[in-house]
């Protein structure tokens, strides 16, 4: 008898922890009434599931989890897609029928709109076990139409122009390539083009025509200025100029500032007149040599500038002629969204193509609630995990967690995903794979696209991940994930 009323206690606590989480979405989704109710009709309900999801996700749920899964009942996990439909359909087991037990949407319903989704992205599937493919094209494709060709016979579904590189005239027939091959496959291949976004590069003083370089010791100080604040001929042996005016101001003592892809680490120690002190605190390489025009990062620091670059304003016309999708470099927080979707909607601009949201820095980490929200006043857009340069923002360390959970994230928000950078990289460049890098490729299948980047051997690569995909079945099933706190989420929500 006792152990039959602490059986029943126990269906009693989980009843209760359940009914708690259902009325803590039902109060997410109150408070952002205002925001659904502006949505079109096709994304309220993906809103009112992400709101859920948040709320969710702002909890600690392992313990709960456990006596779910011990009792035989759902854990919650791999109910991304339409969480309240789950936590309802295990009251309902429990023999508890909730007061609020409408669903945004179910299980089928969720799966249709994801579906449907990704098809206006990147087109119709050819084979349901495989992701959509994105190759990223070389300069050499503008004038090798036999390349292009091969990269659709191979499997290729979408191409992707880095409008960072090359110009116009280049894209063009890079264009003209994809869809003669296209006409001539049969195969249909949507365009993808990033728009570049702000660069910020170093600049090193010294003779010229001689590509320079400063050779760097782990504690030393060096002053990172702005590049106009060189003198005319050669200047300071430890200057560094930053070729973006106005970074300078912005930092703050203790913020990191990365070179080179994160290769050399420093620290600001004090900013001086518009100079600032740094100490180098690591060096990842044995040639501990720092070049001009190498890349510089800020993942500590909130810096006020465009997204949207006057270069990138000049490129929306081509891109709105030819491309499918654009992808938005830099993208940071639901501000910016509006401006380049005020810019797309110009008199210059013949069509609008989807937005592909560029997740690569700390503060669009950080605020990817918010840009899923803004980004739902469109019927379709996407959500690119740019694991590289996301990786030098946030520490190498941080990636595997966090491309988990802009992955589950973005499934409550029903919005297709692009795995980006990386893919295979060890393969593409040198013909040979690592172990390592095929474990990660077969968790790509996470993403209704992987993107690979260009490079010596990139149709062997498309190659191989259509086998890894075909062998891991294009999905992960047997995974049960636990639920500890997101900081997204509990930032979020309490904010």
């Amino acid at each position: 008898m006792e152990n039959h009323m602490s059986e029943q206690e126990a269906l009693a606590g989980l009843k209760e922890a359940l009914e708690a989480l259902g009325n803590s979405m039902l109060k997410a989704e109150k408070e952002h009434e205002g925001i659904i109710q502006a949505l079109p009709s096709a994304q309220r309900a993906a809103c009112i599931n992400l709101l859920h999801y948040l709320a969710l996700r702002s909890e600690d749920l392992r313990d709960l989890q456990y006596h779910l899964h011990v009792k035989g009942l759902s854990s919650l996990s791999s109910a991304e897609s339409h969480i309240h439909a789950q936590l309802t359909a295990i009251l309902e087991r429990l023999g508890k029928i909730p007061e609020h037990a409408d669903s945004p949407c179910t299980y089928e319903q969720a799966l249709k709109d994801m579906d449907q989704k990704a098809a206006a992205l990147f087109g119709a599937k050819a084979e349901m076990l495989i992701p959509h493919i994105m190759a990223t094209f070389d300069t050499a494709y503008a004038d090798d139409y036999n390349a292009v060709k091969e990269l659709l016979l191979s499997g290729m579904t979408v191409a992707r122009i880095n409008c960072a590189h090359d110009d116009e005239s280049i894209w063009e027939k890079m264009i003209r390539n994809i869809q003669k091959a296209s006409a001539e496959t049969g195969i249909p291949c949507k365009i993808y083009m990033d728009i570049a976004g702000p660069k910020i590069r170093t600049r090193l003083k010294g003779k010229k025509k001689k590509k320079q370089k400063l050779e760097l010791q782990e504690g030393e100080r060096l002053l990172l200025v702005d590049s106009k604040k060189f003198p005319e001929e050669e200047g300071p042996a430890r200057v560094i100029g930053c070729s973006m005016e106005g970074i300078i101001g912005q930092l703050k003592p203790g913020a990191r500032v990365l070179f080179d892809d994160g290769i050399f680490e420093c620290k600001v120690e004090n900013i001086e007149d518009n100079i600032a002190v740094l100490t180098v605190t690591r060096i990842s390489s044995p040639k501990p040599f720092l070049k001009e025009d190498k890349g510089i990062n800020f993942p500590d620091s909130r810096l006020d500038i465009s997204s949207l670059t006057d270069f990138d304003r000049a490129c929306l016309p081509f891109i709105g002629r030819h491309a499918d999708l654009v992808g938005y470099s830099f993208v940071r927080t639901a501000h910016d969204i509006v401006d380049l979707q005020a810019a797309l909607t110009g008199d210059k601009v013949e069509k609008q193509p989807f937005i592909i949201l560029k997740i690569e820095t700390a503060e669009a980490v950080k605020h990817l609630p918010a840009l899923l929200l803004e980004s739902m006043k469109q019927p379709v857009f996407g959500v690119m995990i740019a694991r590289g340069d996301l990786a030098i923002e946030l520490g190498f360390e941080r990636m595997s967690e966090i491309q988990e959970e802009l992955v589950w994230i973005c499934e409550a928000a029903h919005v297709p995903v692009i795995w980006a950078t990386q893919v295979l990289e060890t393969l593409n460049k040198s013909g040979l794979a690592t172990r390592s890098e095929i474990t990660d490729a077969s968790y790509s299948a996470l993403a209704e696209c992987v993107m690979i980047n260009k490079g010596k051997h990139i149709v062997e690569v498309i190659t191989t991940l259509r086998d890894i995909f075909h062998r891991s079945g294009g999905h992960h099933v047997k995974k049960r994930y636990i639920f500890r706190p997101l900081n997204i989420a509990k930032e979020y929500i309490r904010s």
